[in-house]
């Protein structure tokens, strides 16, 4: 493994990861930890064998291996839906861009589905290369792709939900006092 190669792919290894983690912390954490990993197992990738796909699945392992990590730990806890919540939560500001319903929409997706979209339409990769990231046959990959899409689209056109979403329209004749 040439060390300028490995350099090469970090630029869209962060960007998988950031995508995928939704958390820039996270993402710069699972990049480390991806290339800790590449560096010290080494050995194990084939010469002349993609090493973007092999650096994709090296950290698509780590993922999934964190969330099953997160899983068991948090099994004790009582998970609350999001949607049960959202009254609790601070709304977003005003000014926010599509950038950030974007972000939201993606992390809404489930993770298997979030994993190929973003494989797929971010980092531009095959059917194939997908299908060995992720250890799914192509077949699947290709059902999860149309699924990520479709749910993505659907929440990307839903109306935002909040407190002002469902009051009526404040009456031409009425003013507001503060």
């Amino acid at each position: 493994m040439n060390p300028p190669d490995l350099v090469a792919q970090i630029p869209a290894l962060r960007r998988y990861a950031r995508a995928l983690c939704g958390d820039a912390w996270a993402a710069d954490d699972l990049v480390q930890d991806t290339l800790e990993r590449a560096c010290g197992k080494w050995r194990l990738w084939a010469v002349g064998s993609d090493l973007r796909a092999w650096l994709f699945t090296l950290m698509h392992n780590l993922h999934v291996s964190g969330l099953r990590r997160q899983t068991r730990r948090s099994a004790a806890f009582t998970a609350v839906d999001i949607e049960d919540a959202a009254a609790e939560l601070a709304a977003p500001e005003a000014a926010q861009d599509l950038a950030l319903d974007l972000q939201r929409c993606l992390l809404r997706l489930p993770e298997e589905q979030r994993a190929v979209l973003l494989l797929v339409s971010l980092e531009d990769m095959s059917y194939a290369q997908v299908a060995r990231i992720t250890g799914a046959p192509i077949g699947t990959v290709m059902s999860r792709l149309s699924q990520a899409r479709t749910r993505l689209q659907a929440l990307m056109n839903a109306p935002a939900a909040g407190p002002q979403a469902d009051a009526a329209p404040p009456s031409p004749h009425l003013k507001r006092l503060k």
